[in-house]
């Protein structure tokens, strides 16, 4: 089901646990522009789009595109050859620091295989944790998108898609 960018803000603003109020003294508006974004009866400008999508640590595309399901099951007559594909790695933390790792899914898969550690993986618990037996499993069976995503205790949030 596909979601406004309205809808978009009050789900993030409510795993966040914030009201209105604060989520507009926020971002610097008043809690009727918050209202009327989450109604539908407008639309942030861009440079408080810009604002929301890092506030909620997220790409401006994720926010404002209308989305279908993230992760998806791709016929057998449209599938990519593992060679072609890659493992997107983001992860954003709570102070602040973004990390982009993309990686060519055949390097993981022989990875997972010869059961090498991958060393963009080595600072962070969550993606130590990740079974890439059942990742390229479910890649071989035509599973893409956003396959797992994760926020830490901490507030860290870790997105792993592939493509």
């Amino acid at each position: 089901m596909k979601k406004t960018i309205g809808e978009k803000i009050s789900d993030l603003r409510k795993q966040k646990k914030m009201t209105q109020d604060e989520l507009a003294e926020k971002m610097g508006v008043s809690s009727q522009a918050v209202s009327k974004w989450e109604t539908g009866l407008s639309i942030p400008d861009l440079p408080i789009l810009i604002e929301l999508s890092d506030f909620f640590h997220m790409s401006l595309d994720d926010l404002v595109k209308e989305k279908e399901e993230a992760v998806y099951l791709v016929p057998v007559e449209e599938r990519k050859k593992i060679e072609e594909m890659f493992l997107r790695v983001n992860i954003h933390t709570v102070q602040g620091d973004k990390v982009k790792v993309n990686l060519p899914l055949a390097f993981v898969k022989m990875a997972a295989e010869m059961d090498l550690e991958i060393p963009q993986f080595n600072g962070s618990e969550i993606l130590k944790a990740l079974d890439f037996d059942m990742i390229i499993s479910m890649i071989e069976n035509g599973v893409l998108g956003r396959i797992v995503e994760v926020e830490s205790s901490e507030g860290d949030i870790v997105e792993v898609t592939v493509e």
